[in-house]
């Protein structure tokens, strides 16, 4: 049986195996612009290709097996590297991924553009958010060798991705029963990420370094612009918010110069906010949840926006915010507990 190591140094392999032989590591050789190869495949110029990982069956590459989409520009270029599902339950970014992906001409791109639509395969299958080892696998970046199977993979993704990556777009939607206003989260100190959040062209650019494990964040310090999209609900796909989404990777490849003389599609300028707070159901305070506030909705200090039903007892909860600002997600209708994240709101 092939061991968990093993199958993921075939990852590297095949994500992000050198170019081909006298190819510098831009992909360029002597002669110019040239092909790259793949564990034993060869995109040439012009060309584009989606294959899966794993060369042959396995107990554990049953459940680790995901495609690779990768599509090598005619002309010279950066990469741009889209991931997609490392929460196996946040499906819209698949589609994002897929879409913005098979809508890239190669024989009109400068670069390369590499796709991972479906990173936590499993759990896209399953429609759980978590790895076989029951861990967030966006909390354990940059990974170890030494670590859990999340930990490897960790490891081993953010490791090459770093060599091979210009820049990243992850892609996400809300977590646990909540919704996520259509919006971009950048670290708001770097000018080249924040470039590519405002030119996605989400309504809302939320600044923060993310949290500690967080992909994003470990790409960042490793010295790659990466931003974040997060639009809709987990365990669904939308087709406003994918569409959205495919404008947005566009629109970035658009300021990359990766699609030359292509116009990005109008939208309203984005509005920054540098930091956010989660209204949570105070002590004692469980029951029905109803928010009584729209997503984008602009809330004063006081404003009422949710109430909880108290369904034994027949009592009423009303929450008010305690902070003026902007809602960017919330959680739907559902049964919550004292500490439940239900409302979230931005400020400038």
């Amino acid at each position: 049986m092939i061991g968990i190591r093993k199958i993921w140094l075939l990852v590297v392999l095949v994500l992000f195996a050198l170019p081909a032989s006298g190819a510098g590591p831009d992909g360029t050789s002597a002669d110019g612009w040239g092909p790259i190869e793949l564990l034993g495949r060869t995109i040439a110029p012009g060309g584009k290709l989606k294959f899966s990982y794993a060369q042959s069956p396995s107990f554990e590459a049953a459940y680790l097996n995901t495609v690779v989409f990768v599509s090598r520009g005619a002309k010279p270029g950066p990469t741009l590297c889209l991931t997609a599902l490392i929460h196996g339950d946040e499906r819209n970014g698949f589609e994002v991924a897929r879409t913005a992906f098979d809508m890239a001409d190669p024989k009109q791109l400068a670069g390369t553009l590499i796709a991972l639509p479906a990173v936590n395969v499993n759990g896209f299958r399953s429609g759980t958010r978590y790895m076989p080892d029951r861990r967030d696998l966006n909390r354990e970046f940059p990974g170890s060798l030494d670590g859990s199977n999340s930990g490897i993979i960790a490891y081993l993704l953010h490791r090459t991705a770093t060599k091979v990556c210009d820049a990243l777009i992850d892609l996400h939607t809300g977590s646990f029963d909540r919704a996520n206003l259509p919006q971009i989260r950048v670290d708001l100190g770097h000018p080249r990420a924040l470039e590519m959040a405002r030119a996605f062209g989400a309504p809302v650019v939320l600044g923060g370094e993310g949290p500690r494990g967080s992909f994003r964040r470990e790409m960042m310090e490793s010295g790659v612009p990466s931003i974040i999209y997060e639009a809709g609900l987990p365990l669904r796909f939308e087709p406003e918010e994918i569409e959205r989404g495919v404008d947005g990777v566009l629109n970035v490849m658009n300021l990359l110069g990766m699609r030359a003389g292509r116009e990005s599609k109008p939208t309203p300028a984005a509005k920054v906010y540098s930091r956010s707070q989660w209204l949570r159901v105070p002590m004692g305070e469980g029951g029905v949840f109803y928010p009584v506030r729209k997503l984008g909705d602009r809330v004063e200090p006081g404003d009422q926006v949710a109430r909880i039903d108290e369904p034994f007892l027949d009592e009423r909860f009303t929450m008010t915010t305690p902070i003026a600002g902007t809602v960017i997600g919330m959680a739907v209708p559902q049964v919550v507990f004292s500490g439940y994240a239900l409302i979230h709101i931005a400020q400038p």
